[in-house]
């Protein structure tokens, strides 16, 4: 196989290795809806429960539910408080039964529960109460840059990988791409980001325990010492690999662990001191 032709399946590679990775993080993720099914009376009833929202309405849960002799209710309270659980009726709007779930703060959180309910009996969608988190609404002038130059970052990343694997040649470039594209996407972008949605530039170490600002300055690290280490030893193998590994293991982490939330437990604490 001709050099050529080496180069582009290594960036197909590149590429379908970056969108498998992407689609992990974001479904594995506390962000990503709950899905499901239930059958009632013969009907099969699939539901999506959402888990971020972002606005300053109120956060709507909607399931398609034919039978007009099927109800529902929602179940909720804040996250991490000391409220009682309170139940409301579902809203019916044509084929859909709508839950309304009150707008919070910036980084709030609502646990709830989904009940439907037919012929006198119950179904409880979920074991478990689902938690959304709500955020500030995020300009797409300021979102879909910082998404691309993510993307790029990784690509790139994974691209100076499979060059050091499978044709061994300078990295110094795909390096140097993955070390500007994170700094803009990570480092200048996603503070912006973060700070239209949780209303706070940057809750990592040492401020916080933001585990996606940690990550991000984490990675970021490896490859500064990466682009100084090729700048000197263009062939070294070592430093570009390991900070590869460092992406990887970044996105092996699911999306929004340990992000922002409120603690309403303790701010009630401090007000009853």
């Amino acid at each position: 196989m001709n050099d050529k032709n080496k180069n582009i399946i290594l960036w197909i590679a590149a590429v379908a290795i970056t969108v498998g990775l992407v689609i992990y993080q974001r479904s594995t993720g506390p962000t990503y809806p709950v899905k499901g099914e239930v059958e009632i009376k013969g009907e099969t009833i699939d539901y999506k429960l959402i888990r971020t929202f972002g606005g300053d309405q109120d956060a709507l849960v909607e399931i398609e539910v034919l039978n007009d002799n099927i109800t529902g209710s929602i179940t909720l309270k804040r996250f991490k408080s000391f409220d009682e659980w309170s139940t409301t009726k579902m809203l019916r709007k044509g084929k859909n039964l709508i839950g309304v779930i009150p707008n919070q703060p910036m980084a709030g959180k609502v646990e709830y529960k989904i009940t439907l309910h037919s012929a006198g009996k119950d179904y409880v969608l979920t074991e478990e109460p689902v938690i959304i988190r709500f955020k500030g609404a995020v300009p797409r002038a300021i979102l879909i840059p910082h998404i691309f130059f993510m993307f790029m970052s990784l690509l790139f990343s994974l691209r100076v990988g499979l060059e050091v694997l499978f044709r061994r040649v300078d990295t110094k470039y795909y390096s140097g791409v993955a070390l500007v594209t994170l700094f803009f996407g990570g480092l200048i972008l996603g503070p912006i980001v973060q700070k239209y949605a949780f209303d706070a530039y940057w809750t990592g170490w040492p401020f916080g325990h933001d585990l996606t600002d940690n990550k991000t300055l984490f990675v970021f690290i490896f490859w500064v010492i990466a682009w100084f280490v090729l700048r000197k030893k263009p062939q070294n193998r070592l430093w570009p690999i390991l900070a590869v590994l460092a992406m990887l293991l970044v996105y092996a982490i699911p999306h929004s662990v340990l992000g922002s939330e409120i603690d309403h437990t303790k701010q009630t604490t401090e007000q009853d001191k």
